[in-house]
């Protein structure tokens, strides 16, 4: 196997590509939390870590403090943006599924919604109590983390590396339409993804896996730059993730493919996935998804990457 798809095979772990994206998210938030604290935490003792709370409060306390700091340092921005100014209570003591364990996760959540102003429409990526301590939901715990994270970079708290990555993107766009940079006296440290050299063969191995009788479009507009069907994305690697970067969030590569790839939609609808480029008759005869293409016959593959 070569070095390529080797890369592309350690992307693609064994689990479903639903279930790629939020472990690529956690794996970087739990790198991240190691380095802030030097914590003992990896992707598989995520939740067990942060399960009693007390962890997620002393983060709290931590960009109270850090934003106190900024504070006094830049009055005349400090003004022109929210910070917090309260601290959480912690139970430093708690254990794992107790009424302790409950209330310190519960006293974090409240703190993102009242003193990172986390609430209204931005409410989607907040998390329950029972969803971190049942681990019900452990999708929104990650994206609260994300979006707390987010907002506490703005003054000064080390970024994951996926949000220092956003923040690169983001002043790409606004050079791109000549707009000033954003008003901020602290800088994050470049999110250099790994691996980038690697890149277009990688993702050409990804998406040479397309039968379908139109290939499937990717057009490399720039470094880490993609034009995907009408729109343009970013993709990066992401220790041995590629990540797409979609909205305002993040994919990978695979998942986002198994959703828009006609081809993989049609494998995978036979696990009752519906593919979204052929959901009815007539773009399922421009998919080839007619009904000799669902019996799994093979087709010509035309590779676009440019």
């Amino acid at each position: 196997m070569s070095a390529i798809q080797e890369a592309a095979t350690k992307s693609i772990r064994p689990y479903r590509s639903s279930e790629q994206y939020l472990y690529a998210m956690k794996e970087d938030l739990a790198e991240w939390l190691k380095d802030l604290y030097g914590l003992e935490i990896n992707v598989a003792s995520f939740l067990e870590v942060l399960e009693t709370g007390t962890v997620l409060c002393h983060h709290a306390n931590s960009i109270s403090r850090v934003a106190r700091d900024f504070g006094q340092a830049f009055p005349g921005l400090a003004r022109k943006m929210p910070l917090p100014t309260c601290e959480v209570t912690c139970n430093d003591f708690a254990e794992p599924g107790t009424f302790q364990a409950r209330d310190n996760v519960s006293n974090f959540i409240q703190w993102c919604r009242k003193e990172m102003n986390i609430k209204g429409k931005d409410e989607a990526v907040m998390f329950e109590t029972e969803d971190l301590v049942l681990r019900k939901n452990q999708r929104n715990v990650v994206l609260c983390l994300l979006e707390l994270a987010r907002r506490a970079s703005r003054f000064g708290v080390r970024a994951p590396c996926l949000v220092r990555m956003e923040q690169e993107i983001e002043a790409e766009i606004r050079e791109d339409l000549r707009l000033p940079p954003e008003e901020s006296p602290l800088r994050q440290p470049r999110g250099e993804p790994a691996g980038l050299g690697n890149l277009d063969q990688i993702v050409q191995h990804l998406i040479s896996r397309c039968t379908c009788p139109v290939q499937f479009s990717m057009i490399k507009v720039s470094e880490g730059k993609y034009r995907v069907g009408d729109s343009s994305t970013h993709i990066f690697i992401l220790r041995n993730h590629v990540m797409v970067r979609v909205g305002g969030g993040w994919d990978t590569l695979e998942h986002y493919l198994d959703k828009h790839d006609p081809c993989r939609c049609t494998s995978m609808s036979r696990s009752s996935r519906t593919c979204k480029s052929c959901s009815s008759a007539s773009t399922r005869e421009k998919c080839g998804h007619s009904k000799n293409a669902l019996s799994g016959a093979p087709k010509s593959k035309k590779y676009i990457l440019q």
